[in-house]
């Protein structure tokens, strides 16, 4: 289906120094189904009526196919995989090699399909809400402590809420959580996410 190739994605796979061969195998695999290819997140996107289904990424032990929504896809083989206990919704499938790839086309194409009818249907994924999550008791003495920290921080969104209780709540020593909160209060203060 060359119809469906994207320049910048040939932009990419040129420009990447690994997992080249496995990028265009991946690639060749995703567009023999109906998707749109762009670029997103700085990799290649694969989306089905804008709702994006899977993307190609490269890390350095192995190259994947994020399913966006892969923690909906029935996986009776346990292909998928979970990146850290934090991701949600997200799903990969690791390759090492081209020979992987082509070994596994038939079970790609079936995740591929199966993720297509899920958005089709509308499924959605059923997201921990902020609410749910831990607040480190050093980051809810601050809270207390400062209202315009705490109405700060109820006006982020709640992506960038959960990212900074993620965060902070992480090390294990108290004078760590502690830390990590004094040094991103600014930032909370002017309405910045972790990451911004």
């Amino acid at each position: 289906m060359e119809n469906n190739k994207n320049p910048k994605v040939d932009e990419f796979i040129t420009k990447t120094q690994k997992w080249q061969e496995e990028f265009m195998k991946l690639r060749e695999i995703v567009l023999s189904c109906p998707l749109n290819e762009e670029i997103k997140w700085g990799k290649p996107c694969y989306s089905y009526q804008k709702e994006n289904i899977v993307l190609i990424h490269g890390f350095k032990d192995y190259c994947a196919l994020l399913f966006i929504k892969g923690v909906l896809l029935k996986d009776p083989k346990g292909l998928l995989i979970q990146q850290t206990e934090h991701v949600q919704a997200g799903r990969q499938l690791r390759f090492s090699n081209v020979f992987e790839i082509e070994s596994m086309e038939s079970d790609i194409k079936s995740f591929i399909k199966e993720a297509i009818e899920a958005e089709k249907s509308g499924q959605e994924v059923e997201l921990k809400k902020t609410s749910e999550y831990t607040i480190p008791e050093e980051f809810q003495n601050k809270l207390s402590k400062d209202p315009s920290l705490k109405t700060a921080f109820e006006k982020l969104t709640p992506g960038r809420q959960r990212a900074y209780l993620l965060y902070f709540s992480t090390p294990k020593q108290a004078k760590t959580r502690e830390s990590r909160i004094e040094k991103y209060i600014p930032q909370i203060l002017t309405g910045k996410g972790l990451n911004d």
